[in-house]
């Protein structure tokens, strides 16, 4: 079963998206912030991270910056998940190494679309 890790420092949203994941057969890792989610990845490195950009302690940019310089970090599929939808936080995020880029609100249909993008599903 492959994991996912969901960053985000709503627990509303950390909910329903683990709820698509489940469904999609995830094992689903939730952080709140992105030190959070930094200490987890030393634990076990997720096969996918769902990541919003603006929360307390590490935003998602620094997450990401530091995720990608741990061992394995290189590995995760990064899918960033925001509410920043113009050209210049999409080009942001996809020169720190995310993968993907999807808007809030999301569905299921959208997260099954990016994921299979990137070779998830």
């Amino acid at each position: 079963m492959k994991s996912c890790l969901v960053v985000d420092d709503s627990r509303v949203i950390r909910m329903v998206a683990r709820k698509i994941l489940e469904e999609l057969e995830f094992e689903v890792i939730e952080a709140e912030d992105g030190q959070v989610a930094i200490d987890r990845c030393n634990q076990t490195m997720p096969d996918a991270v769902l990541l919003d950009w603006h929360m307390p302690v590490m935003d998602g940019i620094e997450f990401l910056n530091a995720l990608r310089q741990l061992p394995g970090g290189d590995k995760p599929q990064v899918v960033f998940c925001t509410t920043k939808n113009d050209l210049s936080h999409i080009q942001e995020a996809i020169s720190a190494g995310a993968n993907e880029y999807i808007m809030k609100p999301f569905d299921s249909e959208i997260i099954q679309s990016k994921f299979s993008q990137v070779g998830l599903i």
